[in-house]
């Protein structure tokens, strides 16, 4: 049975106003593109697919797995790469994305695609055999966690362990052998724990999809939902993009960062990077994350169109954003914008400068300061410059 519902989106058939459709992320990548903001290709599962799916007890509406895949073969020939290929391969992530901000939620898979075959075509390709194998590792990880179950010490802790036998302090100082032996390790460890991970790329992706979906109810995003008062039935979209590497070396690197000061409402640089990294690596802990102004010094010209692209994006929604980027081998992409969350302090400063910059209006202005932030700039707080020298 077919349908006349369509489920899927490129990211450049979108725009911001299909929000509740392409979810907060999908939307944001949409618009992005629409714009002109370096964006990965890739195209966007609909939160009303995912509704659908949970209504029926899991089972996927019709034709959806046909769209997907539709999809994925038209962004295979624009990229002129295949998923899972021995030669030029595809690799993608497949990331949540809700119609309202719930960061860390829900889950995300990363550099899905990649095999042995695979890894020694990026290796090829490259002439980073450590980037490749990295990645691959990277993947078993996530895809054993998010998708299969397996719990995540089970990986950390092998991890912990191969470091400690090389005397390393970081993920970093691995060599590709230490890597490719924690892919085989990784592997027998999702077998102890009854997963077998499939090595078809396209089954990979459909199960990948599936777990996203389910990931909207899991427990931490049915608390954080009944904390912010989201309602349960919105459902989540998910993206799948391709992937650009930020951990291909010491010119790639990937951060996160606000357009103001989240905390003041300054307009003043906010954020960190890492170089040689992915983006689970600047939230994990593992790793010290530099301050964003130190990426000057770093990779200069991709800093600098940062803060162009920075100041195009508040500048285009009005608003302060919240950006994930990459930087591959010099080249900025831009994964994520969104209002970025702020202290009640910061929201009055930053709709104030908005308005006498000539942003937004005084009326918009008042209606992004929520009565219980009034209530906490009533409140007796801590005094910025407390614990300062004189």
């Amino acid at each position: 049975m077919t349908t006349d519902v369509t489920y899927v989106y490129d990211f450049s058939e979108g725009n911001a106003e299909m929000r509740p459709l392409l979810g907060g992320k999908g939307a944001g990548l949409a618009e992005m593109t629409r714009i002109g903001v370096p964006v990965p290709d890739g195209f966007t599962v609909t939160t009303q697919a995912c509704v659908e799916a949970m209504k029926a007890g899991g089972t996927w509406p019709a034709d959806l797995w046909a769209q997907v895949e539709a999809r994925l073969d038209a962004l295979e020939a624009r990229t002129g790469r295949r998923l899972g290929a021995a030669e030029r391969p595809l690799l993608v992530s497949v990331r949540s994305g809700s119609v309202f901000s719930m960061p860390g939620m829900m889950d995300t898979i990363l550099n899905l695609g990649i095999s042995d075959e695979a890894a020694a075509a990026l290796a090829a390709e490259t002439g980073n055999a450590r980037f490749a194998w990295d990645s691959y590792r990277r993947f078993v990880q996530m895809y054993g966690e998010v998708v299969e179950g397996v719990p995540a010490h089970a990986f950390e802790d092998e991890l912990t362990a191969l470091k400690g036998r090389r005397g390393v302090a970081n993920d970093t100082d691995l060599g590709v052998e230490d890597l490719q032996e924690l892919v085989a390790t990784f592997r027998r460890v999702a077998r102890t724990h009854g997963a077998d991970l499939p090595t078809d790329p396209r089954e990979q992706l459909r199960r990948s999809v599936n777990a996203v979906f389910a990931s909207w109810d899991n427990p931490r995003a049915r608390v954080y939902r009944g904390l912010n008062d989201i309602s349960d039935d919105l459902g989540t979209a998910v993206n799948i993009q391709q992937m650009v590497f930020g951990n291909r070396g010491d010119h790639s690197a990937t951060g996160v960062a606000f357009t103001r000061n989240p905390s003041t409402g300054a307009k003043e640089l906010y954020g960190e990077f890492l170089v040689n990294a992915q983006g689970e690596d600047v939230v994990a802990g593992i790793r010290t994350p530099r301050p964003l102004a130190e990426l000057e010094a770093v990779l200069p010209e991709a800093y600098s169109e940062f803060l162009a692209t920075m100041t195009l994006l508040e500048d285009h929604y009005g608003d302060m954003q919240d950006i994930e980027f990459t930087i591959e081998e010099g080249k900025l992409y831009l994964l994520q914008t969104r209002n970025g969350k702020r202290t009640a302090a910061a929201a009055l400063k930053v709709a104030r400068d908005l308005v006498e910059a000539g942003v937004i209006d005084r009326t918009t202005a008042l209606r992004r300061i929520e009565p219980a932030q009034l209530d906490q700039l009533l409140h007796p707080g801590l005094s910025a410059a407390h614990g300062e020298t004189p």
